[in-house]
C-alpha cells in the first residue's frame, strides 16, 4: 500500500519560490511514476509535472516549463516539487500522485491513471 503525504505549501509573493514535499511509503521508485497535479475551486485537476523513475524522463506542463522541477531524495523516500518564479495563477491545491508502474507517456497527464494520491497542500501566490 502506497501512502503519500504532502507538505510545504503556504503563502508566497509573486516571483518567490516554494518547495513542496511528498513523503512516499510503499512506492516503487525503481520502476514507478510520480507526478504533481493542482486544482483550483471550480476547475478540474490539472497535470503539472511528472516523472517516470526508470529512465529518468520528466514531462512538464506548459506552465511548469522553465520554472518547476521534480526530484527525489531516496534516503528519505521523499519527492520534491521545486517551484520558482511563482505567479498568482500558480495558486492552487497541489497533489502528488503515484503509481507503481511506469505509465506510458500518453497517460502521464491523466489523473485516472494514478492509483495513489496525497491529501493536497495549499499554495497561495500573492501579488
Amino acid at each position: 500500500q502506497v501512502q503519500l503525504v504532502e507538505s510545504g505549501g503556504g503563502l508566497v509573493q509573486v516571483g518567490g519560490s516554494l518547495r513542496l514535499s511528498c513523503a512516499a511509503t510503499g512506492h516503487t521508485f525503481s520502476s514507478g511514476t510520480m507526478s504533481w497535479f493542482r486544482q483550483v475551486p471550480g476547475k478540474e485537476r490539472e497535470f503539472v509535472i511528472g516523472t517516470r523513475w526508470s529512465g529518468g524522463s520528466t514531462t512538464y506542463s506548459d506552465s511548469a516549463k522553465g520554472r518547476f522541477t521534480i526530484y527525489r531524495d531516496n534516503a528519505k523516500s521523499t519527492v520534491y516539487l521545486q517551484m520558482n518564479s511563482l505567479k498568482p495563477e500558480d495558486t492552487a491545491v497541489y497533489y502528488c500522485a503515484a503509481d507503481n508502474s511506469r505509465l506510458i507517456l500518453s497517460r502521464l497527464r491523466d489523473e485516472k491513471a494514478y492509483d495513489y494520491w496525497g491529501q493536497g497542500t495549499q499554495v497561495t501566490v500573492s501579488s
